[in-house]
């Protein structure tokens, strides 16, 4: 049947039944993951892949262009956006200086530590690689650039995938899982700084004059959002949460991450180093309301529009056209990641008195990458650091050092007798009942990292 819509509002309704698609199947293999003792984002992320030229297109026909046209593809990937930036919006207004208060010294040795390796050999194996994928849709590739993001790469760990993992295994609340949320926390905010980096060293062109300009307005910015746009945000928040004008601010923090993200943009890094630095500054008081009254409603936001981000990402992955020595690249790939996270996190644990299975267990939720590493891989792509082939083995390692944690991770009951309970965390409940109002300390660890959606 012929259609009788114009060709602007076909493209949308084939975004539109796109999206429902992905939806769909994201919270049916989201499911299916956590039946695996795997956090969503696994079966999430998979469901991206499935629906891209992966698995869909492999079918006769080549189901995948049919569902999601080439002409629809740049509208898919405005949504993705949208639920990007507010994605991590959460995660900066996730990160809480409670988390590594206690275990500082420790939480910044095994953080250093577990970078240093991970990077170290991220950039050994670059100089391996490099040659192999030096340009990328014609362009060629800086080798600086290239390598640097490799560093990177190896040297994430996704706090919000680790948060759920431990909540999942009951271990939020034991030595290792607290150092595990400390040293996560500082590897993340490490991390996106590097990112940075490479986005302003490949926005300049690697041209030094370029490059200190974007340095220049990037220190501007952060001063401004944190001796400007912090007391204002504050002040903005007390009074309009006074008077219960919950959906005037809903809006007007909105507005403020849109703002955020495009000025990073014009500045010369990614939109979503302006989303995160806005979430940093935002006020964490009064706790229990923001979280009740913006918090949800903003996590609620990046559950529908996230989704659409995994099949943007799915439908760049084509697991088809890697080759024999494409596996022996990917094999050294997963290696290095392995290696780099869980010897740069086991040392410094061991000489801090962890015990053999509580530094195991670190290094293993320090080797967690989930959905930060797709946020990185994709910044990559859209840079021009990498080429088709890189991007899926990178994708596969994410998803590879992700799904380790779950089935190798000690259960509480092993954890016991070596992992104390931590004097400074608690369930939510606890929390709870030592603050009734919640509007004198921030929220528990335990309960506002399970807010950062979907994992």
């Amino acid at each position: 049947m012929k259609s009788l819509a114009s060709p602007q509002d076909t493209r949308i309704a084939m975004m539109l039944a796109g999206i429902a698609i992905v939806l769909l199947t994201g919270l049916l293999l989201g499911r299916f993951a956590r039946k695996l003792r795997q956090p969503v984002v696994i079966g999430e992320i998979i469901a991206g892949i499935v629906l891209g030229p992966s698995v869909l297109g492999r079918f006769p026909g080549h189901l995948s262009n049919h569902l999601f046209p080439a002409d629809v593809r740049p509208l898919l990937s405005a949504v993705s956006n949208v639920g990007l930036v507010l994605f991590m919006f959460g995660v900066g207004w996730e990160f809480e200086k409670r988390l590594i208060r206690p275990h500082v010294g420790m939480a910044v040795g095994v953080s250093l530590s577990s970078i240093a390796l991970a990077f170290g050999l991220g950039m050994g194996l670059a100089t391996l690689l490099y040659p192999h994928h030096a340009s990328a849709a014609g362009h060629h590739i800086p080798f600086t650039a290239f390598a640097t993001f490799m560093g990177a790469a190896m040297s994430v760990t996704a706090f919000p995938v680790l948060a759920r993992i431990l909540s999942d295994n009951r271990l939020m609340d034991t030595r290792v899982g607290s150092l595990a949320l400390a040293s996560a926390a500082i590897d993340d905010v490490l991390a996106w700084c590097m990112l940075a980096y490479v986005s302003a060293l490949v926005s300049s062109g690697g041209n030094l004059t370029s490059l200190s300009r974007i340095g220049l307005y990037s220190a501007g910015y952060v001063a401004l959002m944190f001796l400007v746009v912090r007391p204002l945000l504050a002040a903005l928040v007390w009074r309009l949460a006074s008077s219960d004008r919950w959906s005037t601010l809903l809006v007007m923090l909105c507005a403020g991450v849109f703002l955020s993200s495009w000025l990073t943009t014009v500045i010369g890094i990614h939109a979503i180093f302006g989303a995160f630095l806005f979430g940093f500054v935002m006020p964490r008081e009064p706790a229990r309301v923001l979280a009740e009254h913006l918090r949800k409603p903003m996590d609620n936001l990046s559950l529908v529009l996230l989704p659409v981000f995994f099949i943007v990402t799915g439908l760049g992955v084509d697991i088809g056209a890697l080759h024999g020595a494409d596996y022996v690249e990917l094999a050294l790939i997963v290696a290095v990641a392995c290696a780099g996270k869980l010897l740069g996190a086991i040392g410094p644990a061991r000489l801090a008195g962890l015990s053999w299975r509580e530094s195991k267990d670190l290094g293993l939720l320090m080797n967690t990458r989930g959905l930060t590493e797709l946020i990185i891989l994709n910044v990559a792509v859209s840079l021009g650091v990498l080429d088709g082939r890189m991007f899926t083995m990178m994708v596969i390692m994410a998803l590879v050092t992700t799904a380790l944690a779950g089935p190798l991770l000690s259960r509480r009951e092993a954890l016991a007798a070596s992992s104390p309970r931590s004097e400074t965390s608690g369930t939510p409940e606890t929390a709870a009942a030592a603050d009734p109002l919640g509007s004198a300390a921030p929220a528990a660890p335990a309960e506002a990292v399970q807010n950062v959606q979907p994992v």
